[in-house]
């Protein structure tokens, strides 16, 4: 490894992590209803709370909580689908695109209300800036606030005794957006703007190439979605290109700060909620796993690209690093990025279940595609989205204080509260969902025509654009192999079954265990309690996360990237 690269993932793990406790306090403190008694904070909460009619004080218990959600939802992806269908009668239009084919608008609508951002088309090609900025970047920042809401609900019912509720929904929401994605979505805008990212609602531009051929030049308003994409888990690109694209990304700099954008909330999380619980430990040992499966994770897309592609060497192709490469598998890639830039940012978007990329990852080398599809197939909890990150990786935590009990006859018990079969059984059914829709949906593509159809590689590589597509939409993660035509009825109504269902289907769950935590009496620790704050504790998590998803998907990544592997000597 070269030392620039390993300057590189320490700048990256430096900035990641001294964020952690200060934002990780503020959004404990936002979230508590603190912010409500700060004069200034305060006036925009009450102004806004008595304009939509809410009560903050009047609390749900789990079941109208997530209806409060779903409804919520559903109004978005009504509006969102409304918004396309309508776009050629709708102002800020300067490109008179017309209206979004239906199957295409769903699939979208779904995408962006479920935080998923699957794109099945270009940006700069089909939306309309009102279509953007009112469809995709409010959405962006409302199925966030979703997320976040849905955590720490989990984590209230952790930090309660005796409770029937676990929180507002519409407060949490409203808190989440307000309070913490809307001031740091502002400042990282106005970071991008000034390193050259537009913002502009002037139409495109025609500009005269150095040859002397005349090129259109699509802009728009794409500083202010290009923050919020990345910081709340979403990544959909205003182009097609995404952060690949010089306006969405000019420079290297820009690359370690939307690295690092996708990192800032879904690990912030951990702390509050160790400090939600009234132990910081807690939320430490979280992380401390998270941080374990992120630099498996980014050891082997590293190892597997930097070495360049070994059936090159042949052919006289120079892919050693020198003054004028970055050298390494550069297919694909940027080279302003570069191995080292163009690795970290696919681990981090694919373990915070952000769609958005700086290379193409259909031409990575088969192992470090398996990689990111395995990113994906542990649910993203490796920080994750805001909030589904960390109550996947709660999940985890109580099916190992479950095994754990099993296994040396110890009480489960999880910060105070005995984990029963009630929470085990909800757990399980939320795990479940993501391999269930992931496999059926992919099996049902191999199978019939109308999937076969959109492959553009046939054998195990063309298997896995199939299995990559339906798991980053489960997962929703958003992000694609690029060889897969997906702008078709099939796979875009498929891959929004798969979007629903990856979200709703687990969220739903996850609230009754929060109803069900919120509930119980606090169990006091005895000799017989498993530590749950120490590193052992996030080594059990650690394998937890891995037995699971080797498991249940190893056998398809086998027909998958580890059948491209090993069978590509034949073909030289």
């Amino acid at each position: 490894m070269a030392p620039h690269d390993w300057l590189l993932f320490a700048v990256f793990v430096l900035f990641a992590g001294i964020t952690v406790k200060p934002l990780g306090g503020y959004m404990a403190f936002v979230f508590s209803g603190r912010c409500a008694s700060n004069p200034f904070l305060g006036l925009f909460e009450r102004a806004f709370f008595r304009l939509a009619r809410i009560d903050p004080s009047s609390e749900q218990n789990w079941i109208d909580y997530a209806a409060a959600l779903l409804i919520f939802n559903l109004a978005g992806l009504v509006l969102v689908f409304g918004i396309l269908l309508l776009q050629g009668l709708l102002p800020f239009n300067p490109q008179g695109f017309g209206a979004v084919a239906p199957d295409l608008a769903f699939n979208t609508a779904a995408s962006f209300v479920t935080n998923t951002s699957w794109q099945s088309y270009a940006g700069e090609t089909t939306l309309s800036y009102f279509s953007q900025m009112a469809g995709i970047t409010v959405q962006s920042f409302l199925s966030a606030a979703t997320g976040m809401a849905v955590a720490i609900a989990l984590v209230r019912g952790f930090a309660r005794r005796n409770h029937e509720t676990v929180g507002n929904a519409w407060a949490d929401v409203t808190r989440a957006a307000l309070y913490i994605l809307l001031p740091i979505s502002i400042a990282a805008a106005l970071v991008l703007a000034s390193q050259g990212v537009p913002q502009t609602l002037g139409g495109p531009v025609n500009a005269t190439t150095l040859d002397g051929t005349n090129q259109i030049l699509a802009r728009g308003p794409v500083a202010s979605q290009e923050a919020i994409k990345l910081m709340s888990g979403d990544g959909g690109g205003f182009f097609n290109a995404n952060s690949a694209h010089p306006y969405e990304n000019p420079a290297a700099l820009t690359n370690l700060f939307e690295i690092v954008l996708m990192f800032l909330i879904g690990a912030g999380l951990t702390n509050t909620f160790g400090r939600m619980v009234g132990n910081e430990r807690q939320g430490w040992t979280l992380l401390a796993a998270m941080t374990v499966l992120f630099a498996l994770g980014l050891g082997i897309i590293y190892s597997a690209e930097a070495p360049g592609n070994r059936h090159f060497a042949p052919l006289g192709i120079d892919q050693l690093a020198g003054p004028l490469q970055a050298g390494g598998n550069m297919e694909g890639k940027e080279v302003r990025f570069g191995i080292a830039g163009s690795a970290l940012f696919a681990n981090v978007a694919t373990d915070t279940a952000d769609g958005a990329a700086d290379a193409v990852y259909d031409s990575f080398a088969a192992i470090g595609g398996g990689m990111l599809m395995a990113n994906m197939m542990m649910d993203e909890v490796i920080v994750g989205a805001p909030g589904s990150g960390l109550y996947g990786m709660l999940l985890r935590a109580i099916v190992a204080v479950f095994v754990a009990g099993l296994m040396v006859g110890r009480t489960p018990e999880y910060l105070g509260k005995k984990i029963e079969a009630p929470e085990i059984k909800m757990a399980v059914l939320a795990l479940l969902v993501l391999s269930t829709t992931i496999l059926v949906l992919t099996s049902a593509a191999v199978l019939l025509p109308a999937g076969l159809a959109g492959l553009s590689n046939n054998g195990p590589h063309g298997f896995s654009e199939l299995l990559y597509a339906y798991t980053s939409t489960a997962a929703t993660n958003g992000s694609a192999f690029a060889g897969l035509n997906a702008n078709t009825p099939f796979f875009n109504l498929t891959l929004a079954l798969a979007m629903l269902c990856g979200r709703y289907l687990v969220i739903v769950p996850v609230l009754a265990i929060a109803g069900s935590l919120a509930a119980k009496k606090q169990v006091p620790s005895s000799a017989g309690t498993l530590p749950t704050d120490s590193l052992l504790f996030a080594l059990l998590i650690v394998a937890i996360v891995l037995i699971l998803g080797a498991l249940t998907f190893f056998p398809a990544l086998a027909l998958g990237p580890l059948a491209e592997h090993f069978s590509m000597p034949q073909l030289f």
